[in-house]
């Protein structure tokens, strides 16, 4: 059989997989409690805060996280691709798309696709996001594609938001015969399905001590569920909803259509009413036959307990030689995110009316982002489809723009290209919201979960790495998050709660404390801020300087031209480092740890003044400064620009040397002041990481920061690896470890896990430092780790020497864009 592969339009640096092939020894959850689907994840499909879907290397759709905020990972047979082969003179062959058939007894009569093993190549996913592609190779006489992608596109915020896929399949017939070929999409109406059938979810914690609560989705629930079929020019498709008599949609409600082109050169079939709990004979019966289907058209609502799928096929002959590309528009329309209940009548109640009598009845909700481009009834799922069909190939020429000049960097490695556009999937697959504009939010509001264990929006310690991506690609996004901790900062949250780690009692905001986090999806997100209660986060010593150097890096990043935005954050700056202060028990102009865990390594117990917390203070105060300085024309401000200029200069001036001669060993800084640890801290000089990030002066010298990342990358890499990774590749850097490379503690936590995104982080140190080498050695080994042991598309905070791993789906990781900044901006 003759089918040569042509990939010219796969750049070569796409992470690749052959379709169904397992993982021998796929990295698994280290915690019981955590999250742990499988490595069965692809990339994700659906704009950013839209919800959006997955589907696999084994080519099933198995994510669907159109619930904001919420995750279901399960495998939905009758969302499905297939393909119908026939070639002239000779026999036919169906298979439905994917590798994994139904293991509940549906869909018994389809025939599923052969997986690939050691004696067969049955094809090949590639992702790079937000495109990926199936090739099917080894098995049709034809050579076939599917490239999929969804309109996400750097500096848009429009398209960016879009409900929709589109999956482009290119068919060549490389034999010296025609060859007939239906292409089947098939897609089980879900409306409904998406919002929690628990609407008071109870909240327990965890025995990580980590607050969880209760999400069953409303699955298989399709009682007055109804599709219909759709010509409209050339544009045919179903269109899937649900009777309601509600003019304003709740959670769940909505539409999904599949659509594709009507042409004089292809047949078009459908049905649109079919049994997908079923053994699936009502479609494979006439499309395994012939390639077609029974043209069906059947409105009849789903009776109580019933559930119906639609299908559409596009049937085409192909002469020998020719090719013929095929499109299909995938849309959903589910306008509305809800969230919890309103605390008491004054809690502001979100952008949706209420539909109850009494207001308190109602739970909180907002309308997406695109909604204000295509309206917000929940019934405009064909005019995406009618947008999609219309300006997708402008979509993909926009895609290829952004990517060209990284993907011509010869000297940039190919798996850091690969990891750098994968990684942007937590954007739109990380439970994000994205709401539609406000007079007080023009862009809307924007959140990204730190990860689906810890469901908890833009956690301020986790965004000062993750939160590269966004200030760099959609800094819009980046102003309203932190817009966002700026007005949260002068709020206070008297409800006491207890405190996971230990137990103790603590109100969950002080007054001009920085949050941890902007809340959580079954609450308040925005307005109910520091959702977590592992630790009393109103203790923390690292969250105000973060909130500083965000503010002060979306500034300098956006042409140091928004000091409106500067003015806007002026109070909370001011208020959080008083408060901040405060935690300068000695006067001595640092603020101390307080032997708890009190910062981002929050199992990790610091004592007195640290090089970690300390050196971000340092830096905060800097860019604390800096932005003064940009504001010393406002006679407005109150505080004053000059008097607080000058406080804080005071404060750096008594604390810089201080932090100099307390911690400096000659070799690197030790952890802290009190502890006595001789741990080498691999993140320990974050503060003047960011010093340099942000042109702001040295808070240490120079030729010590050089000293401590070599001390750095001997113990913690080259001497951790020997002991723990042997013949094997390199792990990368835990997060502290003795100068000799073994454990202070064998049985730590925090200490002795490699977190992907501090060492994306710290490769971009290096990389400031020259350390090229170094830099490019370190992020390369962190990304064999998560693209070659099952853990694409959900990297986790954490990974360990015992191959395992903790909080998938993390927002840290994003990081990898700022060793990227750091790499354009030394070339």
């Amino acid at each position: 059989m003759t089918n040569p592969p042509v990939r010219s339009h796969i750049p070569d640096c796409a992470w690749q997989r052959p379709l169904g092939l397992g993982w021998e020894q796929p990295y698994t959850v280290r915690y019981d409690s955590n999250l742990d689907d499988g490595p069965w994840h692809g990339m994700p499909l659906g704009g950013l805060g839209a919800g959006c879907i997955g589907r696999s290397p084994r080519g099933d759709f198995n994510l669907w996280h159109i619930d904001g905020g919420e995750h279901v990972f399960r495998n939905l047979p009758a969302c499905q691709f297939s393909v119908f082969e026939e070639m002239e003179g000779g026999r036919s062959k169906t298979y439905a798309l994917s590798t994994e058939a139904p293991t509940d007894g549906t869909l018994e009569a389809w025939q599923w696709y052969p997986t690939t093993t050691s004696i067969q190549q049955t094809g090949t996913y590639s992702a790079l996001y937000p495109q990926s592609w199936y090739e099917y190779q080894g098995v049709y006489h034809s050579y076939l594609t599917c490239e999929q992608f969804s309109p996400v596109i750097p500096h848009n915020y429009q398209e960016s938001s879009y409900p929709v896929a589109i999956f482009e399949w290119t068919a060549r017939n490389p034999t010296d015969r025609p060859i007939t070929l239906s292409i089947l999409l098939t897609w089980e109406n879900t409306v409904g399905w998406f919002t929690n059938s628990i609407k008071t979810p109870e909240v327990t914690v965890r025995d990580d001590g980590s607050p969880v609560y209760e999400y069953e989705p409303c699955w298989g629930q399709s009682t007055d569920n109804y599709n219909r079929w759709i010509e409209n020019n050339f544009r045919v498709g179903c269109l899937m909803s649900r009777r309601t008599t509600r003019d304003i949609p709740q959670e769940g409600e909505g539409q999904w259509a599949i659509a594709t082109i009507a042409n004089p050169a292809v047949e078009v079939f459908y049905h649109t009413r079919w049994d997908p709990t079923g053994d699936g004979t009502a479609i494979w019966d006439s499309f395994a036959t012939d390639g077609s289907l029974a043209d069906s058209e059947d409105e009849t609502p789903a009776a109580a307990g019933e559930r119906l799928a639609c299908a559409i096929a596009v049937r085409f002959t192909l002469r020998p030689g020719k090719t013929r590309k095929i499109p299909f528009i995938l849309a959903w329309d589910f306008p509305v995110t809800e969230f919890g209940y309103p605390q008491n009548a004054a809690e502001f109640r979100g952008q949706v009316p209420s539909t109850d009598s009494e207001d308190s009845a109602s739970a909180i909700a907002y309308y997406r982002r695109y909604t204000d481009f295509f309206g917000r009834n929940g019934n405009n799922a064909w005019s995406m489809v009618r947008t999609a069909f219309k300006h997708s190939d402008t979509w993909k020429e926009q895609i290829a723009r952004w990517r060209q000049p990284i993907l011509n960097d010869e000297a940039f490695p190919s798996s850091l290209k690969m990891a750098l556009f994968n990684e942007l999937y937590l954007l739109a697959d990380g439970g994000t919201l994205w709401t539609a504009a406000s007079e007080t939010d023009p862009i809307g509001q924007f959140g990204v979960l730190e990860c689906l264990d810890y469901r908890w929006y833009e956690s301020l310690d986790v965004r000062l790495y993750g939160g590269f991506a966004l200030s760099l690609l959609w800094p819009k996004l980046e102003k309203a998050v932190m817009l966002a901790f700026a007005r949260a900062i002068g709020q206070g949250d008297n409800t006491p709660r207890i405190i996971g780690y230990d137990r103790s009692e603590a109100v969950r905001k002080i007054t001009s404390a920085t949050p941890h986090d902007l809340g959580a999806p079954n609450e308040h997100p925005w307005q109910r801020t520091n959702y977590t209660s592992y630790q009393d986060c109103n203790l923390w010593k690292d969250l105000g300087s973060d909130f500083v150097l965000q503010v002060y890096r979306y500034f300098l990043w956006t042409g140091a031209e928004d000091k409106e935005f500067l003015q806007d954050c002026w109070m909370a700056i001011a208020e959080t480092l008083d408060y901040l202060k405060t935690f300068d028990r000695d006067g001595d102009g640092i603020p101390e740890n307080s032997g708890a865990p009190d910062q981002t390594f929050d199992d990790w117990r610091l004592k007195g003044i640290s090089a970690y917390c300390g050196g971000l203070w340092l830096a905060g105060l800097q860019a604390a400064i800096a932005i003064g300085q940009e504001l010393l024309e406002t006679n407005e401000l109150s505080p004053a620009p000059q008097n607080q200029i000058q406080q804080w200069s005071s404060w750096f001036e008594q604390a810089q040397p201080l932090y100099q001669h307390t911690l400096w060993n000659g070799k690197y800084y030790n952890l802290d002041s009190d502890s006595g640890s001789s741990v080498v801290m691999a993140d320990q000089l974050c503060g003047q990481f960011y010093a340099n990030l942000l042109q702001l002066p040295a808070i240490v010298p120079k030729q010590c920061a050089q000293v401590t990342l070599q001390t750095i990358y001997d113990a913690c890499f080259v001497r951790f690896n020997q002991h723990q990774a042997g013949d094997r590749p390199p792990l990368g850097i835990p997060n502290g470890v003795n100068p000799d490379g073994l454990p202070e503690d064998p049985n730590a936590t925090h200490p002795l896990e490699i977190w992907t995104g501090i060492n994306f982080g710290l490769a971009a140190f290096m990389l400031q430092q020259g350390m090229k080498t170094e830099a490019l050695e370190i992020a390369e080994a962190v990304v064999d780790r998560i693209y070659s042991n099952g853990l694409q598309f959900r990297t986790p905070e954490a990974i360990t020497a015992a191959g395992t791993f903790r909080a998938s789906h993390y927002l840290r990781a994003m990081a990898i864009w700022g060793l990227y900044y750091v790499w354009d901006n030394n070339e």
